[in-house]
């Protein structure tokens, strides 16, 4: 995990603001007239000339650039842009990359290794599959310019902004924050893929058991993430803070631009749930769904005549469990477009669906709405402090990791009546002991007649430095379970979710009075 601790500018950042300053990053007593008089011609436009990607040619702006690099190089950046839907970050990268193997004679679609420069000319080639390719520059790395003091990279934008967008230092300062975000966020997401790769060797046995799968949990970025993103200190992080625009080529507010980026990393999360497996599996858990069956449908004197809220209904199964139990009327919220729009569908297959608009006249109680909990009142409006009851099927894995609950706080606070019930409203995390036969330990021991216990000794080191998601069998454990946690939802405030605590684990008695250490 990133250091929260002020560090010195990453190479990627420091990088970015020489870019947007076009000076010297640590001169600090610099005249902004004159460095303005220098670098910009009358026209307010750079003098430095756009060095093609692929050749020594050079351009007067990057759309020649590009254009040329359409016709002579088979590189079709706008194209690629908009069918990948690269952010202002993304496009930064793809530049650098492709510098990046255009200076080792590499192809950038490919791959292939050229001898000379002009064979790399005579391969280039259009790329089919794209989305197979971005992961290449998908790498903080290329946030480095590969060519010093390149325009391109402050310019490419010039088109899709406003015009009067100019960066000052406070983009600047919001513009580092928001690439530590972006450091500690990229050191989650390996952590988390090694997770995976590791988690998938320490308990597979015999190839055959599949790690259960993690969402994106930390795409799900809500606007408590986003101030994280913006709060610090701007005179620690740049040297001038005195609001003067400092990059007058970059039309790119970088307040746009993260708004931009939480828009689509919002997309992205939300758009992990339009696939029906997901939900099938979570509707398939006979011990979830028993417990929110039982504590609805039979409960009938909270549910009959109450207004309830579902919190991310996914499919709408709480909704019309509620429905059927007697709620006077059901409002279902739902982020992702997909399954909003699959809920209305089961909700007016089952005759629940409410709607007095138009021609069609649906008289049930459930009301599907599109959006995320926050963003809502955009969408419909709901008397404050008015919901009975509030339901959500907000768990993650070790409860907290889909980053949900911040989102069902909010819509206890905004809408539950006093004295409202939550279901659920008591949440734990409990811990336990496990031994190897909850592991892979045993199948590398002897492999078709072979040692392999040394696979087995590495995997348990890399099980002691990343968290592991899986399930382990109850004849597994080898200790007690001991409360880590508990939260009471109809209470709790949302910052309880960071704790610290410490536990001891008993090691329990089986098999005859034996005892597992």
């Amino acid at each position: 995990m990133a250091s929260n601790e002020p560090t010195e500018l990453s190479k990627a950042e420091k990088s970015v603001i020489e870019q947007e300053s076009g000076s010297d990053f640590e001169e600090e007593n610099e005249d902004w007239d004159d460095w303005g008089e220098d670098d910009d011609n009358e026209d307010g436009e750079s003098d430095k000339p756009f060095v093609c990607l692929f050749s020594d040619s050079q351009f007067s702006s990057c759309c020649e650039l590009f254009e040329h690099c359409r016709l002579f190089h088979k590189f079709d950046f706008d194209v690629i842009r908009k069918e990948l839907g690269l952010d202002f970050y993304g496009s930064f990268k793809l530049i650098n990359y492709v510098r990046s193997q255009v200076a080792e004679n590499r192809c950038w679609s490919c791959g292939l290794a050229c001898q000379s420069h002009q064979d790399l000319q005579n391969h280039l080639h259009e790329t089919v599959k794209l989305k197979d390719i971005k992961p290449l520059w998908d790498d903080e790395k290329y946030l480095k310019p590969v060519m010093q003091d390149d325009p391109l990279l402050y310019s490419f934008n010039d088109d899709e902004e406003g015009e009067d967008n100019h960066m000052t230092s406070d983009d600047q300062e919001e513009l580092v924050r928001y690439l530590r975000n972006i450091d500690e966020m990229c050191i989650e997401d390996t952590d988390t893929l090694k997770k995976s790769a590791h988690g998938y060797g320490f308990f597979e046995q015999n190839g055959a058991k599949e790690v259960a799968s993690s969402s994106s949990s930390h795409e799900n970025v809500g606007n408590s993430s986003k101030m994280e993103m913006l709060n610090g200190d701007s005179e620690e992080l740049v040297g001038s803070s005195d609001g003067k625009p400092s990059d007058k080529h970059s039309k790119a507010s970088i307040m746009n631009l993260l708004d931009k980026d939480i828009k689509k990393a919002n997309e992205n999360y939300f758009g992990a749930y339009s696939s029906f497996g997901i939900h099938r599996e979570m509707i398939s858990d006979k011990v979830r769904m028993n417990a929110y069956s039982q504590a609805i449908l039979k409960n009938p004197s909270l549910m009959t005549g109450a207004v309830v809220m579902d919190v991310g209904c996914g499919t709408g199964i709480l909704s019309l469990f509620a429905a059927k139990t007697g709620a006077s009327r059901v409002i279902a919220i739902e982020a992702s477009e997909k399954m909003a729009s699959v809920a209305t569908q089961i909700a007016k297959e089952n005759g629940l669906w409410r709607c007095t608009e138009g021609n069609n006249q649906y008289t049930g109680v459930m009301e599907v709405v599109q959006g995320m909990v926050e963003e809502i009142d955009k969408s419909i409006q709901i008397e404050p402090h008015s919901v009975d009851v509030l339901l959500s099927e907000w768990m993650g894995y070790c409860l907290l990791y889909e980053t949900m609950l911040s989102s069902v706080l909010f819509a206890r606070d905004k809408w539950l009546k006093p004295g409202g019930a939550i279901l659920p409203d008591i949440a734990s995390i409990y811990a336990a002991g496990f031994g190897r036969g909850g592991t892979s330990i045993p199948f590398w021991e002897e492999v078709y007649g072979f040692n392999m216990s040394c696979v087995g000794k590495e995997l348990v080191q890399d099980a002691a430095k990343f968290p592991i998601v899986d399930v382990v069998d109850e004849k597994d454990l080898v200790t007690d379970a001991v409360l880590l946690q508990a939260f009471d939802l109809t209470t709790m405030k949302p910052d309880e979710v960071d704790f610290t605590a410490s536990i001891e684990l008993e090691p329990k008695s089986i098999h005859h009075g034996k005892q597992f250490h």
